[in-house]
């Protein structure tokens, strides 16, 4: 926030440090608050004796109306004028606030989704790409450029159950002639893979009591249906025709599945790469380090480094017979980013359990004296449960996206009907659906990454609470209120000093404040900032249009444009946020 009297405070102190401001707590008196503890040492001198000479100086400004110093906090408030001219006036100048500076704008390359090509996207991969997205859109609305690119995972073991049991059960069956969309198809036979797997494991013990203490992952190669699966892996490796023609086919069932899915949603990536054609990228990148000292051979033959100084476990990057692990393909993957972007900085979103895959990647890099090492980033985001519990996709226990759409879709739409009655508006479909998925992505980013979070879809679609719904309502009731405002009489002119309730003056700061909350969304790659404080100007605008009406009758005329100023800034800030969010808007709810 940028505001005259701190600038001409800034200049009083000789402009040897950036001045800035905050909101006053609602439980003090005051517009705007400055911490001199964070002066003091730049200033060389006592908190209290920056938090006096500041009060003396704001004291005596002619925007000022008030001072109070509390420990070393110099709390004051601001002449109408003044107030509405530095924060809302200049709805254009209100925007370009969440601008950072050319200096610090950067090239960032965000990977997020990462899907498997055995399975349909499910709940766990929308709070990704609701992450994913929602960090491109606030990067670039800050001044980043920012390039999102996807990695399927396209190749390994689990693609491998899904065209085994196709192989099995399959029956020539396609997504045309069953009229289920391609991923979905797919993964069914990924649940019956492991439903015959576990059928199997369970006769293998029956008949074998001495292996009742081996867990499954250790019978898995005591099961035909194991041995079948490692050999088409190792088919598919060796190039063979057939198994290669079976698993482009049903790669391509998938990806066509996914677009959908990702089209619905809004995702879109400037690049997608496959492990198909990146598994075995940094085993020459391992093979010059070697040289360099920075891997070393075991005894057995396997290529290590020792990442102790790093406070991490030593790590294989080749196996004794030279064939890579995952971290391998990690290693070529982030080089080959690299080397197609030259990106300032990289994140990964990716879920917690992989803190510490990242952090030895991360490691590996700065070790082989890569100078992009330091700006990799891992946006570790945590598990999101049902109201019953986890979910599991070998038991077909997951909520998946498609049928979540669905579902949001039905719930709004009734949500809708509800409140207009008997006026069933034109567009109910299109309604729903910006209502259903705002619900499901604000739902997936308003809380921290870090936290396990439950999703509740009946909860995420109400009106009332900290929803999509109450902010998207608070932007169509600013829009009715406008269209019905226009046949009412009005001055020509805004007259800002007209505003003088609390409740006013608390709109104009808080929207004042939206570049601090953009900004901050950005640095530190957590959305859930921004979801919070767009609700909080919902509730300050559903609280200000209590007390401060704009279509009574009686409102003068001047007053009347003066608070339909006001609150097209507050649907400005609120459309701007949720955009950024990549969560839509409606004129009429």
């Amino acid at each position: 926030m940028k505001f005259q009297c701190i600038n001409d405070l800034a200049a009083h102190w000789n402009a040897v440090v950036e001045v800035s401001v905050g909101i006053c707590p609602p439980n003090m008196t005051g517009d705007l608050t400055l911490n001199c503890f964070r002066l003091a040492k730049p200033l060389k001198s006592n908190p209290m004796a920056v938090a006096k000479d500041a009060a003396e100086f704001l004291g005596g400004h002619a925007d000022v109306t008030g001072v109070e110093i509390v420990k070393a906090f110099v709390n004051f408030s601001l002449t109408e004028e003044a107030l509405y001219r530095d924060t809302i006036a200049d709805q254009q100048a209100m925007l370009d606030q969440v601008m950072i500076d050319d200096a610090d704008r950067k090239r960032i390359l965000i990977e997020y989704s990462a899907p498997n090509t055995n399975k349909p996207l499910h709940l766990g991969h929308l709070r990704n790409n609701s992450l994913g997205m929602a960090l491109v859109d606030i990067s670039k609305r800050v001044g980043h450029h920012v390039i999102p690119i996807n990695l399927v995972n396209d190749r390994g073991v689990h693609i491998c159950k899904s065209m085994l049991a196709y192989q099995m059960f399959g029956k020539g069956q396609t997504p045309e002639s069953t009229g289920i969309k391609g991923d979905h198809l797919v993964g069914d036979f990924y649940i019956k893979y492991a439903q015959e797997l576990k059928l199997e494991v369970a006769a293998l013990r029956e008949a074998r009591p001495e292996l009742e203490a081996k867990t499954d992952d250790e019978l898995f190669m005591e099961t035909t249906l194991g041995q079948a699966t490692q050999k088409m892996l190792q088919d598919w490796e060796d190039k063979d025709p057939e198994v290669r023609a079976l698993w482009q086919k049903m790669n391509n069932w998938v990806m066509a599945g996914f677009k959908e899915t990702y089209d619905r949603m809004g995702v879109a990536f400037d690049k997608t790469y496959f492990e198909s054609d990146t598994y075995t990228l940094g085993k020459d990148i391992i093979e010059k380090g070697l040289t360099k000292g920075v891997f070393y051979k075991r005894e057995d033959g396997a290529t290590e480094i020792d990442l102790s100084s790093k406070k991490l476990d030593k790590k294989v990057v080749l196996r004794s017979d030279g064939t890579s692990v995952y971290i391998t393909q990690d290693i070529g993957t982030t080089l080959l980013k690299a080397q197609d972007f030259t990106p300032d900085a990289m994140v990964w979103v990716v879920g917690n359990e992989q803190i510490y895959h990242f952090n030895v990647l991360f490691a590996i890099c700065k070790e082989l004296g890569y100078e992009w090492s330091d700006d990799l980033f891992h946006l570790a985001y945590g598990m999101v449960n049902l109201p019953h519990g986890r979910m599991k996709s070998r038991e077909g226990t997951v909520v998946d996206a498609d049928q979540l759409f669905d579902e949001m879709h039905e719930l709004a739409k009734a949500a809708i009907l509800e409140r207009v009655g008997d006026d069933v508006p034109d567009d109910l479909e299109h309604r729903a659906e910006v209502l259903g998925m705002g619900a499901v992505k604000f739902m997936l980013l308003k809380v921290g990454p870090k936290t396990t979070m439950k999703f509740d879809p009946e909860a995420a679609i109400k009106f009332e609470g900290d929803t999509c719904a109450l902010v998207q309502y608070a932007y169509a009731r600013i829009a009715s209120i406008k269209r019905k405002s226009a046949d009412m009489e009005m001055a020509d002119a805004v007259d800002w000093t007209l505003l003088s309730h609390r409740k006013e003056r608390a709109l104009a700061l808080a929207c004042a404040d939206y570049g601090n909350v953009m900004k901050k969304a950005s640095a530190d790659h957590d959305p859930s900032g921004l979801c919070t404080y767009l609700v909080e100007l919902a509730k300050a605008f559903n609280s200000f249009y209590n007390d401060c009406p704009v279509m009574k009758e009686d409102v003068p005329p001047a007053l009347r444009r003066s608070r339909l100023e006001l609150i097209e800034r507050v649907q400005v800030v609120v459309g701007d946020g949720l955009k950024a969010l990549t969560i839509g808007t409606l004129e009429s709810m």
